[in-house]
C-alpha cells in the first residue's frame, strides 16, 4: 500500500507543488489583506487542496498521453507507466478523481471559484496537448501555474484585483523561463520525434537568452507588485533573494553543459518560491 501511495506520488512528481502553492498562499494573505473576506480554515484547506488536486490530475494526465515517448527517451523510459509500475487505467482514473475533486473543492469556496474551475482544467490539462504543435507550450504551462495567485485571491474576496494579477503575471513568465530550462534536456529527442519547444526551435543558446529575458521580466514584476502593494522590508528581502536564485540558475546551466538542468530547475525554484512566499506573507501578516 505504501509503495502504491509512493509511485503516485512520483508520477505526479508531488514534489513540485512547491512552485506554485507558495503563490497561493501569497494570493490567500493578499486576499485577507483586502478585507474582502475573513481568514477559516476550511477555506485554506479547500485552496490547498484545489492546488494538490488540480496538479494531480495535470501531471498524471501528461504521463498518460506522453508515455509513448516516454517510452522512447533514454532519460524518461523509468517513468512509472512506461516502466509498468502504473498502468495507463490507473493513470487515466487518477485524473479524473483529481479533476473532480477539484471542481468539487472549488464549489466549497465560493461560486466564481466553481464556475472558473472548468476553464483551470481546459489551461492545465490542455497544456499536455501543446508539445505536439507549437513551441510555445512553456508559455501555456506558465499561464496554468500562474493561476494559482489569483486563484486563491478569489476564494478568500470573490473578485478579480490589479496586485494579485501582478502576481501571476510573475508566475507566467518565472515558470515559461525555468521550463524553457528544462527543455533543454530532450531538444535532440524532441526533434527526432517532430515535438515542438523553444529549444528546438531556437536552438539552446537562443534558448536560454529567451528565458533570462522571461526571468528579467518576472523582477520587473517583483518590483511593480512592490510599488503597487503596502509592503515593507521583508518584501525588498524575499525579492532580492528570489531575484539572486534566479541568476544563480541562469549561472548553472551552460548551452554546452546541462549537467546541472536538476539543480537550476527543482532544487532552485523551489527554494525560491518557499523562501519569496515566507517573507511575503511575513510582510502582509507582520508589518501590517
Amino acid at each position: 500500500m505504501i509503495r502504491s501511495i509512493r509511485n503516485f506520488l512520483s508520477l505526479i512528481k508531488f514534489s513540485h507543488t512547491v512552485f506554485a502553492l507558495p503563490f497561493a498562499l501569497i494570493g490567500f494573505s493578499l486576499g485577507l489583506q483586502s478585507g474582502k473576506g475573513g481568514f477559516s480554515w476550511e477555506k485554506l484547506i479547500f485552496v490547498t487542496l484545489c492546488m494538490v488536486f488540480a496538479r494531480s490530475a495535470a501531471m498524471a494526465f501528461n504521463r498518460l498521453i506522453d508515455r509513448r515517448f516516454d517510452a522512447k527517451n533514454p532519460r524518461t523510459q523509468q517513468r512509472e507507466i512506461p516502466a509498468g509500475v502504473i498502468s495507463a487505467h490507473a493513470a487515466l482514473t487518477l485524473v479524473i478523481l483529481s479533476s473532480l475533486a477539484f471542481v468539487l473543492c472549488a464549489y466549497f469556496l465560493n461560486a466564481l471559484c466553481f464556475y472558473l474551475s472548468p476553464v483551470a482544467l481546459l489551461v492545465i490539462l490542455g497544456y499536455s496537448f501543446t508539445k505536439r504543435f507549437t513551441a510555445l507550450c512553456h508559455l501555456v504551462l506558465g499561464l496554468g501555474l500562474a493561476l494559482a495567485p489569483i486563484g486563491a485571491y478569489i476564494a478568500v474576496t470573490e473578485e478579480f484585483a490589479l496586485l494579485p494579477i501582478l502576481f501571476s503575471v510573475l508566475v507566467f513568465f518565472w515558470v515559461s523561463g525555468f521550463d524553457i530550462i528544462y527543455a533543454l534536456q530532450d531538444d535532440e529527442f524532441d526533434k527526432s520525434q517532430e515535438l515542438k519547444s523553444i529549444p528546438v526551435y531556437l536552438g539552446r543558446t537562443n534558448a536560454l537568452r529567451l528565458s533570462e529575458v522571461f526571468h528579467v521580466l518576472v523582477v520587473c514584476m517583483v518590483v511593480l507588485a512592490y510599488v503597487s502593494g503596502t509592503f515593507g522590508w521583508m518584501y525588498l528581502m524575499g525579492a532580492v533573494f528570489f531575484t539572486a536564485l534566479l541568476i544563480y540558475q541562469h549561472r548553472l546551466v551552460k548551452p554546452n553543459d546541462l549537467s546541472k538542468v536538476t539543480l537550476a530547475f527543482g532544487t532552485t525554484n523551489g527554494v525560491a518560491s518557499v523562501v519569496f512566499c515566507v517573507f511575503v506573507c511575513g510582510d502582509i501578516f507582520l508589518l501590517h
